[in-house]
C-alpha cells in the first residue's frame, strides 16, 4: 500500500505543470532586452524576433487587431520605416512591472514602454502573451496601449 502511494505521489508530481522559475524570468527579460537592442540598433528584423513567426500572433494597438507575424511586421515597416531607417525610429527602453507564469511554458509580462528621439515619440503599457518554444520564448499576443498626450 506505502508502494501504490509512493507512486501515486510521483505520478501527481510528474504531471504537475512546471513552475516558471528564475531563469525563465531572465530568458524572458532576455528576450524585452534585445528587442531593445535591436530597435535602437534600426534592426526591425531583430526587433521581430521575438514575435512568434505564425498567422496565429495577435497584435492590437491603436484599438486595432492585427493577426499574424506578417501583419504584425508590415504594421511597424508602415509606422516606422523598416530595417535601416533608425532616425524614424528612435529610443526605445522597456521596463518590466510583472512577470507572471500561466501554466507550463507560458507567462504573462506586463510592463511600459517609452519612445524618444523620433517624431513618433510617446509612452505607455503593454502585456505580452509568452510561450516558451523550442527556439526560446516568443511573444504570441501584444497589447500595447500610449499614454494619451500631456499638454
Amino acid at each position: 500500500m506505502r508502494a501504490l502511494a509512493v507512486v501515486l505521489f510521483l505520478s501527481v508530481m510528474a504531471c504537475r505543470p512546471r513552475e516558471l522559475d528564475d531563469a525563465d524570468r531572465r530568458a524572458i527579460e532576455a528576450v524585452l532586452a534585445d528587442q531593445a537592442v535591436a530597435w535602437n540598433s534600426g534592426d526591425l528584423a531583430g526587433f521581430m524576433a521575438a514575435y512568434e513567426q505564425s498567422e496565429a500572433l495577435v497584435f492590437t494597438s491603436g484599438a486595432e487587431v492585427r493577426r499574424g507575424w506578417q501583419e504584425t511586421h508590415d504594421r511597424y515597416v508602415a509606422r516606422y520605416g523598416g530595417a535601416g531607417a533608425k532616425s524614424d525610429m528612435g529610443k526605445l527602453v522597456f521596463e518590466v512591472l510583472e512577470i507572471r507564469g500561466l501554466g507550463e511554458g507560458g507567462a504573462i509580462v506586463l510592463g511600459t514602454w517609452t519612445l524618444t528621439e523620433t517624431p513618433k515619440a510617446g509612452a505607455g503599457v503593454f502585456s505580452l502573451g509568452m510561450l516558451r518554444t523550442s527556439e526560446g520564448w516568443r511573444i504570441v499576443h501584444d497589447h500595447t496601449s500610449a499614454r494619451a498626450p500631456t499638454e
